[in-house]
């Protein structure tokens, strides 16, 4: 049984777990499968738009299959959702990815 098995179990438990959600699209990021990570970084910033850990991964897989724009505008969220939460370190490092996006 893979991860992604192992992970799908606890979705199936609890369809709204935005941490096993966001672990199966780490898995496909690995795998090479970045339009189901895509989709399943969607979900949770759909169901759970306060999950930060997704922006800065979400706009990276986005910058790295060639949506720039998109890349820029979840990077730009996910600092406005860091900041309104009081997590300085991730809306650093959305900042800094923003950044270089932005200078690339």
């Amino acid at each position: 049984m893979s991860r992604i098995d192992i992970l799908k179990g606890f979705l199936e438990e609890n369809p709204n777990d935005s941490f096993s959600r966001y672990a199966i699209a780490l898995e496909y990021v690995k795998l090479g499968k970045n339009d189901d990570a895509v989709l399943e970084f969607e979900t949770v910033k759909k169901n759970d738009p306060d999950y930060v850990a997704t922006y800065y991964q979400l706009g990276q897989l986005y910058q790295k299959v060639g949506q720039r724009h998109e890349a820029e505008k979840t990077f730009r969220t996910g600092i406005t959702v860091a900041a309104r939460a009081g997590d300085e370190h991730t809306r650093s490092e959305l900042e800094a990815a923003l950044e270089a996006l932005l200078a690339d």
